[in-house]
């Protein structure tokens, strides 16, 4: 056996330049505050395009959110994006949040219309006087600043779109309104992503898609968040996680695997840009972005 070897077609993939972002979101506890900063500071060196701080329902972590990346931004020294939704509050209460981001340094909002109110699979309700879904948030953030503006998008179309064509051309009201990357909610078939990058193609939208990478740091959990957000879980996936319930190590090893290659299929596909949703947890990450080839930057 030649120990040397690469795997096929890896070699040549080497000499493109892997791009990667960070997903948070704000801690609720003085201890998950201090997990969340571990994570920070073990991702860092890795220098990521930016990392964003997710924003609670109904703007239920504006505050922490604030806070958090307010933090990032004068500690960490790490280009940090906020999240906004337009859920249950105002345009004026939610001009007074895209302001307050400006004024400590933030310069790219991640754009989100938010779960309804009443939580995922409820009939979502704009608010009196609000913003009536994220093309017209992404209006309103271009008019008070030139922020780069990130969307959502959706592989699998957003569960409460009748069809990929409504789905599609929500995304191009909102590059229409001047978002200038989407992310996608976390898919695990390749081939979905693909496709939904083809139809995108071909409906004249020409903004990145990255694709939106989810470790399983618990499959149960995972499943169960996948099946209300529409997100599908292959059977081959769950065939790989099956009896490690209690064993955490062997879920770990797996766990990373799974997203390696994932990621190296679609860097295959000629994909070099990948945003990862943490949960707060920097050593999947680490790991996978280390099995990639990415090294942290010396001092």
């Amino acid at each position: 056996m030649t120990h040397n070897a690469e795997p096929s077609g890896r070699r040549s993939k080497q000499t493109h330049k892997l791009n990667v972002s960070f997903e948070f979101f704000p801690p609720k506890t003085p201890k998950m505050e201090e997990s969340l900063w571990e994570s920070v500071e073990r991702l860092a060196p890795l220098q990521p395009e930016f990392v964003s701080v997710t924003y609670g329902a109904g703007g239920s972590t504006r505050e922490r959110t604030h806070a958090t990346v307010e933090r990032i931004i004068k500690e960490a020294n790490i280009p940090a994006a906020a999240h906004l939704t337009c859920v249950s509050a105002t345009r004026e209460e939610v001009d007074a949040v895209i302001r307050s981001y400006a004024d400590v340094g933030v310069t790219h909002i991640v754009a989100l219309r938010g779960d309804p109110a009443a939580g995922v699979g409820t009939k979502y309700v704009p608010h009196d006087g609000g913003y009536k879904n994220a093309a017209d948030l992404v209006a309103g953030i271009k008019r008070i600043g030139d922020f780069e503006v990130s969307v959502s998008a959706y592989p699998e179309k957003h569960p409460e779109s009748p069809d990929f064509a409504t789905d599609i051309e929500m995304l191009r009201q909102k590059v229409d309104a001047g978002a200038t990357r989407a992310i996608t909610q976390f898919f695990f078939d390749n081939d979905l992503y693909e496709a939904y990058v083809e139809r995108v193609r071909r409906a004249g939208i020409f903004i990145p898609i990255v694709p939106g990478i989810l470790p399983i740091h618990n499959f149960v959990q995972m499943a169960g968040f996948a099946s209300r957000t529409g997100a599908s879980v292959p059977q081959w996936l769950a065939n790989r996680f099956e009896g490690l319930e209690d064993d955490p190590e062997t879920h770990r090893l797996v766990a990373a695997a799974v997203a390696a290659e994932q990621v190296e299929d679609l860097r295959a596909r000629g994909v070099d840009d990948f945003h990862f949703y943490t949960m707060n947890r920097a050593n999947l990450s680490y790991a996978i972005c280390h099995m990639l080839g990415m090294r942290p930057a010396k001092a």
